[in-house]
């Protein structure tokens, strides 16, 4: 072969060297950066594991600051606040003698932990009103008939709070249930029981009757005083089931708690409580629920207990633990209650409302995961809350009860043997 040749060989093959390193090289350059594109994409991409908002930790001053921080004012002075609640949306489609009750399931797997259990609150929401309105509202005009003050009664410095919240109402429940209210030159009517309120004063009736006779919700107020406690002094309460206004009127919140025996009030919820209440402002309502089983049909109070007036009976023993003991499953009686809390802007004064949803076990055990987790629910109970929700007076027959239908829906395949049914 000539040295030409050989020249023209080496050098082809060193130029094909060279292109096939250009090609590895640009091949790893290439796979790098596409590697690289797609980790940092799926980085930013990547959001953190959505959790469940929890209540907000009320003994952390910082927690949760755009509800509850407020301005440093002196114990029981209040300023009024320059707010209007927003104007409520109609209720779609709302019809009173059709409308359900909504199925509020607060419970779920164990264990269970003493919580206030604040969720904040759509103002839309602030009044549910549904097909058991004129049930309730017989219930209550039978009681003021009967008990009067001793069911709805207001305190002359919180009398200005009280007219605040009928303004409220007034304001509110024609915006929105348009076909039940409407507004009057001086107050409201009822369209469907045919009541017509006014708030020129002097009023017809204590502010807190004229409440009572509007909505399905008990309702309180309470008014902080010099001392930094928010006092019991205006209220409406006739379907309390277990406790009596009588009995709490004029007490602070702190007192209220402790002769109710409520549970770890004074280790989990007295300071968390005190300071929420010295927080929240009128722009953020907030939302809770709780449940109790019942050993009868009464919804206005429990013939369990015993008679309504029995004093001696009802300050020997508090709440549900002087139930008498069931025997029939069937009996009980799921009473749930959804609570409001909101500032009057005003007057300055702490709404709740206590609306109260009462069924019979056989209709929420029918639901689909509902028995099964409201038994271990009430199996995870602390012993001191056993005791407030009187465990031991319905447990024994009603867990069985609750124990059967949960084992026919996993034997239908409704649901898993597991906790996989988890709403609430």
């Amino acid at each position: 072969m000539a040295a030409d040749d050989i020249r023209k060989c080496i050098k082809g093959i060193t130029s094909a060297t060279g292109d096939h390193l250009r090609i590895v090289i640009y091949g790893i350059l290439l796979f790098s950066g596409v590697t690289w594109f797609l980790i940092t994409a799926a980085l930013k991409g990547k959001k953190p594991r959505s959790k469940r908002v929890g209540s907000p930790d009320l003994e952390k001053p910082g927690a949760r600051r755009g509800t509850f921080k407020s301005p440093v004012r002196a114990a029981g002075v209040w300023t009024p606040v320059d707010f209007k609640r927003p104007a409520a949306a109609p209720y779609p489609n709302w019809d009173v003698h059709k409308t359900e009750p909504i199925p509020y399931r607060p419970f779920k797997y164990g264990p269970y932990h003493v919580t206030m259990g604040l969720r904040n609150m759509n103002w839309d929401e602030w009044i549910e009103l549904d097909k058991q309105y004129l049930e309730w509202h017989d219930v209550k005009a039978k009681r003021i008939e009967e008990r009067g003050d001793q069911c709805c009664r207001t305190a002359p410095e919180a009398f200005d709070g009280a007219i605040e919240l009928l303004e409220e109402l007034c304001s509110y429940l024609p915006q929105r249930y348009p076909t039940m209210f409407r507004n009057t030159p001086t107050g409201i009517h009822n369209i469907l029981t045919h009541e017509t309120f006014s708030l020129t004063l002097p009023l017809s009736a204590d502010p807190m009757e004229i409440v009572g006779r509007l909505i399905q919700d008990d309702v309180a107020i309470v008014f902080e005083r010099e001392d930094g406690q928010y006092y019991l002094l205006a209220g409406s309460i006739l379907l309390a089931g277990f406790w009596r206004l009588s009995d709490k009127f004029g007490m602070p919140l702190s007192q209220i708690h402790l002769s109710g025996s409520v549970p770890q009030y004074e280790s989990k919820l007295r300071r968390g409580m005190e300071n929420f209440f010295r927080r929240v402002q009128p722009a953020n309502p907030v939302l809770r629920n709780n449940y109790l089983i019942q050993a009868d049909d009464d919804l206005a109070w429990s013939s369990s207990l015993g008679a309504e007036d029995d004093n001696h009976a009802i300050a020997e023993h508090a709440g549900w633990s002087r139930a008498k003991k069931s025997t029939v499953a069937e009996c009980h009686r799921f009473r749930s209650e959804r609570q409001s809390l909101r500032r009057l802007p005003r007057s300055g004064g702490v709404v709740f409302t206590i609306r109260t949803y009462f069924e019979p076990i056989t209709k929420v055990a029918r639901e689909r995961g509902v028995p099964g987790r409201l038994a271990s629910a009430i199996r995870s109970w602390g012993p001191d809350t056993a005791i407030y929700k009187g465990r031991d007076r319905f447990g024994d027959v009603l867990l069985e009860y609750l124990d059967t239908m949960h084992q026919a829906q996993v034997e239908r395949g409704e649901i898993g043997d597991g906790h996989d049914e988890e709403d609430g």
